[in-house]
């Protein structure tokens, strides 16, 4: 078993869903900021995620990772938290829902994923197992599914068993859960029925992909983003042009939808199978990598990457094909 490995199982995540207030939208993500800035400091972190609500998840639900369960018990539990959580509870429409999980990976593509959390008597454990194995072995056989985990529950921290499970779009999600084929093995565990769900959407997820292994580590700089971005941006803005030039609409017009279209090439295209891809090892070196030749071979693969562009660009607008 590798390091990263080893770290992965030992990580630890808590899902927090909040119902904010409607018209404090902007004031909770001011206060949730202040929260995550105070988790950054504790020993342990690893990184935060924040999801607004969308059709799939009516709830802000908030992401923490740290290393151990010692440590994300120590700031589920400590005083900092606490009194951020009693300043910032004029912002909540009713009670936080929390699962917390140990281990488990963060895929690097972004996914919709379920949380189900079940309450199990310790006599019923062989048969709530047995009918998670059956419950997966139908999962599999849907278009779109990605993966399922399982999670035990964790003394003194959390009393429920955790699900997670993962499908690659919200519409083969969505077949999964309204299936006569659910039905039938939520009828096999009928016993098991006291459970809650809840759906993460990250069909919007982040530009930046975390790393392998399920550990979350912090955000490029914002140097780092900006460059990675422009690497990304400049082949997509210019192949959108030369796809769209033969239309030759307006400039107002072309730009308009133009945006439109590199925001999703961005999102799911570029920078996911292009830039991160490309420049990971720049963006999230290793922690015994050297800072100088990290940044030195990074910025060589993104002149190379620019170049490779500009040269191509050039012979296709110049030599082979002029704009009108």
């Amino acid at each position: 078993m590798t390091a990263g490995q080893r770290a992965a199982e030992a990580a630890a995540t808590v899902i927090i869903g909040r119902k904010v207030r409607p018209g404090m939208e902007r004031a909770y993500e001011k206060w949730q900021e202040d929260v995550n800035a105070a988790a950054a400091q504790y020993p342990g972190h690893l990184g935060a995620e924040v999801s607004p609500p969308t059709a799939l998840q009516p709830e802000w639900v908030v992401v923490y990772r740290f290393d151990s369960v010692a440590h994300l018990q120590a700031w589920i539990n400590g005083a900092t938290r606490q009194r951020l959580l009693d300043e910032g509870e004029k912002y909540f429409d009713g009670p936080a829902t929390q699962q917390v999980i140990s281990g488990g990976t963060q895929p690097a593509d972004p996914l919709v994923t379920v949380v189900v959390t079940h309450r199990v008597r310790p006599d019923q454990v062989d048969d709530f197992l047995a009918w998670q194995r059956r419950m997966s072995d139908a999962e599999k056989k849907f278009e779109g599914f990605r993966g399922t985990e399982i999670f035990r529950p964790i003394e003194g921290l959390q009393d429920e068993w955790t699900t997670l499970y993962r499908y690659d779009s919200a519409e083969h999600l969505d077949a999964w859960l309204t299936s006569q084929k659910r039905r039938e093995v939520l009828a096999e565990g009928k016993k098991f029925e006291d459970f809650k769900l809840r759906t993460i959407d990250n069909s919007f997820g982040s530009w930046f992909a975390f790393e392998e292994n399920g550990r979350e580590v912090p955000p490029p700089s914002d140097t780092k983003t900006s460059i990675a971005v422009w690497v990304g941006l400049y082949p997509t803005v210019v192949l959108l042009a030369l796809a769209m030039s033969p239309l030759k609409w307006p400039l107002w017009l072309g730009l308009l939808v133009g945006n439109l279209l590199s925001s999703f090439a961005m999102s799911f295209l570029t920078m996911p199978y292009y830039v991160n891809r490309l420049l990971k090892r720049w963006l999230w070196p290793a922690p015994d990598a050297s800072p100088l030749r990290t940044n030195l071979v990074g910025l060589g693969t993104v002149a190379a990457a620019l170049g490779f562009w500009v040269l191509v660009f050039y012979l296709v607008t110049r030599q082979f094909w002029t704009l009108p």
